[in-house]
């Protein structure tokens, strides 16, 4: 029975951790056609396309960029994937057309301003407030290359597959034995023989392999010079005029280098993300939204990731996973209570600390003060200990507020889930 419970307490953290990991490494995700223009810079082959965001652009973009086309593809800018298999509230479905040029205006404007739910994007979807339109090219094979980082390795990992065009799931679950992994010496760099195992792995019908070497090479010089986590080409393709062309692709950087990608950081569109999250990173606090009903503020991730454990232990779900750091200010705490509050299915809060560099008295003034700015609606739970812990505690029963107080985590965890439920 112990086994069991610390199996199930086990697979709760690591799921958690997973969430909190990519959180931790931090990362921009840019626009397809913004990803475009960067990869056109490194002289990697990408199709003629500009981004619009009204009608009237993409009238006078026909004129200017395509005055002799005849088909152009139609694509909406989300910072999701599964977009062509996706559908707009309106009723449109696929988030990607083809189409011939006298449609242009009508399905970007069925797009623009609408939402588009994906796969990816959950059942709120995202909001389209750019198409981005891009020569329809005659294309021969499909292929799929990625770059990503490798904790086996401790570096960089091609990942190449003969077939692409659809999910690297579907095709790892489908195909594979056609995929193939090509781990690169961080040091040394991509050599020739990495890059051609690479095309191998591609196997190109009608590219010139020396080309497509070449390409292989400027994909991974754009990925360690621009700071990527990860950049994904899918489908790489081969054209009509023996090519290799990334027809589309998705680029991701690390946070951690954005004070020497300062260009690139400027591309980041907060609209297309959770504002919760974009305004606990203004506040230097780890936030991360999930879909339960018990929102908690806790300092440390280990004990976050604890208490959300001993939360479903007890039959309740969080809410999130908002770790205020071990140094918080005052300010910070009425911060993570705004961003908790904001959710409107939060039905009760869990603050659960304990105090080694963070202080309780810290916590506690920000609790009250919190409560003055914001209109505290649900029951909160509080849970103190360590530093400072008297003062802490003479600060919370001092300020006339209605709280719960807990004595220890099992305690603190079986409140919240009765107050919640």
């Amino acid at each position: 029975m112990v086994r069991g419970l610390l199996n199930k307490l086990v697979s709760r953290s690591l799921s958690v951790a997973g969430k909190w990991q990519q959180q931790q490494l931090r990362r921009l995700n840019v626009h397809e056609y913004q990803g475009a223009e960067l990869m056109n810079k490194y002289g990697i082959n990408v199709p003629k396309g500009i981004a619009v965001s009204s009608v009237e652009e993409a009238k006078n973009a026909m004129q200017t960029v395509f005055p002799d086309a005849k088909e152009l593809v139609v694509k909406s800018q989300i910072l999701a994937g599964g977009r062509g298999l996706g559908t707009f509230k309106s009723g449109l479905k696929g988030g990607v057309h083809i189409v011939k040029v006298d449609q242009v205006e009508e399905i970007a404007g069925k797009m623009l301003g609408q939402i588009l739910v994906t796969k990816q994007t959950g059942p709120q979807g995202k909001v389209v407030s750019k198409v981005y339109l891009c020569e329809k090219l005659s294309l021969i094979n499909e292929m799929y290359f990625a770059i990503t980082l490798d904790r086996k390795t401790a570096g960089p990992l091609i990942i190449a597959c003969r077939k692409g065009g659809t999910s690297i799931e579907d095709l790892a679950e489908n195909f594979p034995d056609m995929i193939i992994k090509v781990p690169i010496d961080v040091f040394k760099g991509i050599t020739d023989e990495d890059a051609a195992k690479v095309v191998d792995g591609l196997a190109p019908k009608v590219a010139d392999r020396q080309d497509s070497i070449e390409q292989v090479k400027k994909l991974y010089k754009l990925f360690c010079e621009c700071d990527c986590t990860l950049l994904e080409v899918n489908p790489i393709a081969e054209t009509s005029e023996n090519q290799l062309v990334a027809a589309d692709a998705k680029l991701n950087f690390d946070d951690n280098a954005a004070f020497r990608q300062k260009a690139i950081f400027s591309l980041r569109d907060p609209t297309q993300e959770d504002p919760r999250e974009v305004d606990a990173a203004k506040a230097d606090l780890n936030y991360i939204g999930l879909d339960g009903e018990i929102g908690c503020m806790v300092n440390g991730a280990g004990l976050a990731m604890a208490t959300m454990d001993i939360i479903k232990l007890h039959g309740g779900t969080p809410a999130n996973f908002l770790d205020v750091g071990g140094n918080a200010s005052e300010g910070q705490v009425v911060e993570a209570f705004k961003i908790l509050t904001s959710d409107e299915k939060v039905k009760a809060i869990l603050v659960n600390i304990f105090g080694g560099i963070m202080k309780c008295d810290v916590i506690a003034s920000g609790i009250v003060n919190a409560a003055k700015q914001v209109a505290l609606k649900v029951p909160v739970v509080v849970r103190l200990e360590g530093t400072n812990v008297d003062q802490g505690k003479r600060i919370l029963k001092e300020s006339g507020m209605t709280l719960i107080t807990a004595e220890d985590l099992d305690d603190a965890a079986e409140k919240a889930v009765k107050a919640a439920y």
